[in-house]
């Protein structure tokens, strides 16, 4: 049995811009595996990639990035430890291939700060103490991002009092948007707070 080969080069990647920017297989590398060229637009910067289709886009990441803050946890989409942004929605990249999101924007915990300058959410997690072994962290973090993102949309959740109108950010809304991600070290409470905290000055 052949091994997969875990890294790639950029500089042999392809992009084939004259079909409408079309994923391309590239030639094979390891017989029996042919790759496939993708464009990744991650925290503003491209980066074409040549992978094996059956890459989740967390390894894409860590393995062929080494954009290590998002983290596998559990590995089956149930911790949310790997969440990131695509397109501003909130994943688990664990569980989707990197080829499925050729030329999408895609956002990680590294892109969520402005240079040394936190993100009001990175803040307040600093401020109220929303972590401790911070395994989890980034994982909460774009999580939180996103699920406040949902909340200026007006997107109801199943503990939304009135459909209606637009959905209050209470504790309770917090805990069930947030229910995806898992923390070992059940530092939920101040979690709570530093999200209620960010939000409050995000109004």
């Amino acid at each position: 049995m052949q091994p997969i080969p875990l890294r790639s080069s950029e500089s042999a990647a392809r992009h084939d811009t004259s079909s409408g920017g079309a994923m391309q297989h590239a030639p094979e590398r390891v017989p029996g595996i042919r790759t496939v060229g993708t464009r990744l637009l991650i925290n503003g910067t491209g980066h074409d990639l040549d992978l094996d289709p059956r890459v989740t886009l967390l390894d894409a990441l860590r393995e062929h990035l080494g954009l290590t803050g998002s983290k596998k946890g559990c590995d089956h989409g149930q911790c949310g430890a790997c969440t990131v942004l695509v397109e501003g929605r909130r994943i688990n990249a664990c569980l989707t291939l990197a080829v499925m999101h050729d030329g999408e924007a895609i956002t990680t915990v590294e892109g969520l700060a402005e240079g040394d300058r936190l993100s009001p959410l990175q803040a307040s997690f600093v401020k109220h103490d929303g972590f401790q072994c911070g395994y989890c962290t980034p994982g909460q973090l774009c999580s939180a991002t996103g699920m406040l993102g949902e909340i200026r949309a007006g997107w109801p959740s199943v503990v939304t009092q009135d459909l209606a109108t637009s959905p209050t950010l209470d504790d309770n809304e917090i805990r069930e948007r947030m229910s995806g991600n898992l923390c070992r070290c059940s530092a939920y409470p101040n979690i709570v707070v530093a999200i209620a905290d960010a939000a409050e000055g995000d109004a």
